[in-house]
């Protein structure tokens, strides 16, 4: 039941870290999409460990099977089934935490709550599950494309190096060109940096990626429970590591008062359609529901709970021990996110599109 993101565009995903593979089914794809397996391919390398000396050294190909619901390259309304098969796994490395809870991990609420867990890089709650998502995300960003909405995400802190100012003062197309995923090339050298830093002490380090849609139709979001805001947060923070989610540029001037950050009307043309906004405080949704402007968020993640430095724990008999993790980790998870929080952005508005307009896209 929660394996499955979504209401009309569902992701139903399965899987573990070190099991067999990684897949999923997506429902709700319109038919006649062009489904670019390239583009697909591209946006999992994006996600894949080992592509930086900042990520994880484990060497995963990735490489999505697309198995059901595409007939002469296009999707063709029925389920979309997929599968990952996973390679690079070392369950070894895990052997010595079999018997104890990891501190910040999930080893201890589900061995409560289920009353077993697999150990092997954490099994379910393992990131590599993300990986599902970026299948469905690229997917629901191929849907989008038809009718003009565009996602982009990028690393804008790394511990106390913030990115300044707003996304309208840098070209996004930079963060690709750098490992951090920053668009301010000297800053990412400094991020890049202090990652490397950290992780030769065998410490992590956590940061805050930005995301923002353009393109977004007047009109998405439902009332009271349906916000859209409230859908993207639910999203982001279903992400691993993610701890904070907001929306807009309120939070950075709550010194300010109302009159200096309302966004003010204005008609760029006769009738309802040529209605703007002066200013985009709002990050591009109000009472909930979309108002045409760019919609722009930030998610906030957590240093990687895995350190490889000891630490004191319990076993599962409540014994005090210490603990040294083992294996390949990532010191800092904000590189490999971005493609993740693009894929969940791209969901969330394709599900409420088709919410809005029913089954069909509609230009």
């Amino acid at each position: 039941m929660f394996n499955s993101f979504g209401h009309l565009f569902r992701l139903s995903s399965f899987g573990e870290s070190h099991g067999t593979a990684i897949g999923g089914v997506i429902d709700g794809v319109p038919a006649g999409i062009l489904i670019d397996e390239e583009f697909i391919q591209h946006e999992l390398d994006r996600r894949k460990p080992g592509q930086s000396k900042l990520t994880t050294a484990r060497k995963e190909e990735d490489r999505v099977q697309l198995l059901s619901g595409i007939f002469e390259g296009c999707s063709t309304g029925c389920p979309i089934g997929f599968i990952i098969l996973n390679a690079n796994h070392h369950s070894a490395d895990y052997s010595n935490i079999k018997d104890a809870f990891r501190p910040s991990h999930a080893d201890f609420t589900y061995t409560q709550k289920y009353g077993a867990r697999d150990y092997r890089g954490g099994g379910r709650s393992s990131a590599r599950e993300t990986i599902a998502r970026c299948v469905a995300g690229a997917i629901a960003k191929l849907a989008l494309r038809e009718i003009g909405v565009t996602i982009t995400a990028y690393t804008s802190q790394v511990g106390n190096l913030k990115l300044q100012g707003s996304y309208r003062d840098y070209n996004l197309a930079v963060a690709e060109t750098n490992p951090v995923r920053c668009p301010d090339s000297m800053l990412a050298e400094e991020m890049a940096q202090l990652i490397t830093e950290v992780k030769g002490k065998g410490d992590t380090i956590g940061g805050r990626v930005t995301c923002v849609i353009t393109g977004c139709p007047i009109g998405l979001g439902e009332p009271v429970f349906g916000k859209l805001h409230a859908a993207l947060a639910e999203a982001m923070l279903s992400i691993n590591a993610a701890k904070g989610f907001e929306y807009g540029d309120i939070c950075d001037h709550l010194d300010q008062r109302g009159s200096q950050m309302n966004d003010s009307f204005y008609s760029s043309a006769p009738g309802t359609s040529g209605i703007r906004t002066r200013t985009n405080h709002s990050g591009g949704i109000q009472g909930g529901i979309s108002n045409g402007e760019d919609i722009y968020f930030t998610t906030t993640f957590k240093p990687v709970a895995t350190v490889l430095m000891e630490q004191s724990t319990v076993d599962l008999n409540g014994e005090e021990i210490t603990l040294c993790a083992k294996g390949r980790h990532d010191p800092c998870v904000l590189p490999r996110a971005v493609p993740i929080v693009e894929a969940m952005a791209a969901m969330t508005i394709l599900d409420f599109w088709l919410i809005r307009n029913g089954q069909q896209l509609k230009k």
